[in-house]
């Protein structure tokens, strides 16, 4: 956490708590665990190595304990679920009421963020991403498929014209989205045949979370790229409307990720079963809604 303060919050405890039982570990190993300056706090080298092997051992303990709870048929325990905001509010939040009136003994701990996380070294059960990732130490399963469309409201399409092709974006007042873990804008993709042609329009408004893309675009904000499953209630109720659907993209690219620790756990495997419907049912509705 880089300081005595810092993890004394994320721990709910008192700093001097968390100085003291330094002490206390440091007296019993007989080896200093931080080299401390009034502007730093970092391991020492026999600091970090007694650190990794530490958590080596935390990891057999959790794994011992996966395989005590796959022994028993009903999904209990804690179960830690990290996603990115458009998915976890949009799809994942939305389930979990009715997961836990099947599963009353599963407590859910459901982290968002855009940011990837290290799913092994942060003890997440389950991890939903949107995007091509790969990672040799997890097991994972591809969802179905979803659209990318363009997206206005009525009135200001009433006022500006609709666009009936790509190439007449550029007279249009447009929001784009900004990937906050790269800081890189979002490319446009549009489907012409057989090609998808990528585009970065300029636009006046820029936004790196996509549920303030959708409510800009419902203000009047102009044009904007969504996913349908993000913008569905609001082109449910009339308050945005598909720009060139015909052009619109589909994607194969939200994936559940899961450390093979995790694979026998009931908690899991009754999450994963959850989500492969839900993406199923709400992709296959979603697909006819909106383009």
């Amino acid at each position: 956490m880089g300081s005595y303060s810092a993890a004394a919050r994320s721990l709910s405890i008192s700093p001097s708590a968390i100085s003291k039982s330094i002490q206390r570990l440091e007296r019993q190993l007989g080896v200093s665990l931080f080299t401390r300056t009034t502007r730093s706090l970092t391991l020492t080298p026999e600091g970090r190595e007694l650190h990794e092997r530490a958590l080596r051992l935390l990891r057999d303990a959790e794994e011992i304990e996966q395989v005590a709870m796959a022994t028993r048929s009903e999904p209990s325990g804690t179960l830690r679920i990290a996603a990115s905001l458009p998915v976890g509010i949009h799809v994942i939040a939305p389930a979990l009421p009715a997961f836990r009136k099947r599963y009353p003994k599963v407590t859910i701990d459901l982290r968002l963020n855009d940011q990837i996380v290290d799913i092994i070294e942060e003890g997440i059960d389950v991890a939903v991403r949107i995007g091509d990732l790969a990672d040799s130490r997890l097991l994972s399963r591809r969802f179905a498929p979803y659209r990318v469309c363009c997206f206005a409201s009525p009135a200001y399409l009433a006022a500006r014209g609709t666009p009936l092709h790509p190439n007449e974006l550029e007279g249009h007042d447009t929001v784009s989205l900004r990937y906050q873990s790269s800081g890189q804008a979002l490319r446009w993709p549009f489907r012409t045949g057989d090609r998808v042609i990528e585009r970065v329009p300029p636009s006046g408004i820029v936004v790196d979370v996509s549920d303030a893309l959708v409510v800009t675009l419902v203000a009047g904000g102009g044009i904007g790229l969504s996913a349908a499953f993000i913008v569905a209630p609001w082109v449910a109720r009339g308050e945005l409307v598909a720009v060139l659907p015909e052009y619109a993209v589909e994607r194969h690219n939200i994936t559940a990720l899961w450390p093979e620790s995790r694979n026998a756990n009931p908690a899991v495997r009754a999450f994963l079963t959850l989500l492969q419907d839900i993406f199923r049912e709400r992709m296959t509705d979603l697909s006819g809604l909106t383009v």
